[in-house]
């Protein structure tokens, strides 16, 4: 599996499609220079910007500074900025079969001014309708040789155009020049699964139906959608984040062991995942929309794109069979949470029948994925006193209390990987067709929309998905009081 280690990656030249974005300023850039910091970028390197914009060197260099400062709460290693800075520079204009030739004169200038043959780094951060053209231009241009493309997510936005850009780009790229992102995958807490599964006897012994009654992927956000109107019209919360984010959180709760952690075995584990997966019909998803959506700039005020969806999804195999789990994230929700519950089968009641139980459902082991990132179990216990009453317990790991090294942000990590050439992290074409195919039925009938309070848990249809069991919300409260 992935891991920091202290080796650079081979030299090279980091292409930025995308450069003066939003993923660029808060994620790309910042996290290029904490490589830097760190001594894990190569030891020759270029990063060279591109986009429509006319930007100077100068200008994009202070564009850098003012992202990673941002992040940084104005902290800066200068020595380390001076090196980074050094080496960058900025292409503007597109970049498409025929147009390719501004960016084409900058990497052979860097490639010289490094020496060799370095290798070739493309992040497309860029949006989808864009990496046809871009791929097609890397090809024309001969740039595809030695190189290795990034692809954010989403890959493609249903079953048949995920066909036609996979033929595209396996018409340029071979599969192990072709990384596709989901940075969900790159957090240290979702790897943290495999090792807590896999690396101790007492929870994998119960990580199958025999002991687990069902699973809860809850991954709600209390912000909007900011100024992505028109990127999140043309997607919405199934394309945005189910399809991608947590349909890729599901394949590595449910997976099976992998023979090594490398990244074949790694990838087809979670592949089987998605195939064992039942297709997803109307009546297993809730839509929501938050009030005032339509109000939005940029937005149609007759919109029906859904900002929140809830699924139901089973897993046809041996280990999941009849056990569902239950998915939700949306917009303007109560609160922002990246979670997994694992709520367990209940006992027989024979010991305990009619004793008070106060404040759970049931007991459960809970993962948190961002934020304090840890893992709480929670079970009952007898309340100290003459009588036999049963209250809640939680025991809790938390990194930050545990470790005092900082977990390294999901994107460095995978701009890591993708520098030393390891796909473990990275997703395949065969398992992001499947996820395309299991929606297909959704597209085709979409459900009805419903319209929820902003600053709530989303609307009360998503309550009746997952009856009788109820969704596991931080304080243990009535979503709808």
């Amino acid at each position: 599996m992935s891991t920091l280690v202290a080796e650079r990656p081979e030299n090279g030249v980091i292409v930025i499609f995308g450069a003066n974005g939003d993923l660029a300023k808060r994620k790309l850039l910042p996290g290029l220079y904490h490589l830097e910091v760190e001594g894990l970028l190569p030891e020759d390197f270029w990063v060279i910007g591109n986009a429509r914009s006319d930007i100077s060197d100068g200008e994009f260099r202070a564009l850098a500074r003012e992202a990673v400062e941002e992040v940084n709460g104005g902290r800066l290693d200068e020595t380390a900025w001076k090196r980074f800075a050094d080496r960058l520079s900025f292409v503007s204009g597109s970049f498409a079969p025929g147009g390719t030739r501004d960016l084409e004169r900058a990497v052979h200038a860097a490639e010289g001014a490094i020496g060799g043959q370095p290798r070739r780094l493309f992040y497309l951060s860029t949006p989808p309708p864009a990496f046809g053209p871009i791929t097609e231009g890397l090809g024309a241009s001969g740039l595809a040789e030695r190189s290795r493309v990034v692809y954010e997510k989403p890959f493609g936005m249903d079953l048949a155009s995920f066909e036609d850009l996979d033929r595209l780009v396996r018409g340029v790229l071979d599969e192990e020049q072709i990384y596709r992102i989901d940075h969900f995958l790159g957090k240290e807490s979702v790897q943290n699964i495999l090792a807590l599964r896999f690396a101790n006897g007492m929870f994998e012994a119960m990580w199958n139906r025999d002991h687990i009654d069902h699973v809860q992927i809850d991954v709600p956000e209390s912000l909007g959608i900011g100024t992505r109107a028109g990127f999140y019209e043309k997607t919405g919360a199934l394309r945005d984040m189910l399809v991608t984010h947590l349909f890729q959180v599901l394949s590595v709760v449910a997976m099976e062991p992998p023979s090594k952690l490398e990244q074949g075995p790694l990838i087809d584990e979670k592949v089987k995942v998605f195939e064992s997966m039942r297709d997803l019909r109307p009546e297993d998803l809730v839509f929501g929309q938050y009030e005032g959506y339509p109000a939005t700039e940029g937005v149609d005020p007759a919109s029906r794109t859904e900002t929140f969806v809830a699924a139901r999804v089973f897993i046809d195999n041996w280990r999941w069979d009849g056990v569902p789990f239950y998915l939700r994230t949306g917009k303007r929700m109560a609160a922002g949470r990246q979670t997994v519950t694992l709520a367990f089968r209940r006992p027989p009641a024979t010991m305990f029948r009619g004793v008070p139980r106060h404040g759970l459902d049931r007991d459960h082991l809970t993962m948190e994925l961002g934020g304090d990132e840890g893992v709480a179990l929670k079970f009952l216990v007898k309340e100290p006193g003459p009588g036999i009453n049963l209250s809640p317990a939680t025991m809790t790991f938390t990194y930050e209390q545990t470790f005092d090294s900082p977990l390294i942000d999901a994107y460095e990590r995978l701009l890591l990987d993708a520098l030393s050439g390891d796909r473990s992290l990275f997703t395949r074409a065969d398992g992001i067709g499947r996820t395309w195919e299991v929606v297909r039925c959704v597209f085709e009938d979409p459900p009805t929309v419903h319209p929820y309070p902003q600053g709530s848990w989303g609307p009360a249809a998503a309550d009746d998905l997952i009856a009788p069991r109820r969704w596991h919300l931080p304080d243990g409260g009535d979503p709808h009081p």
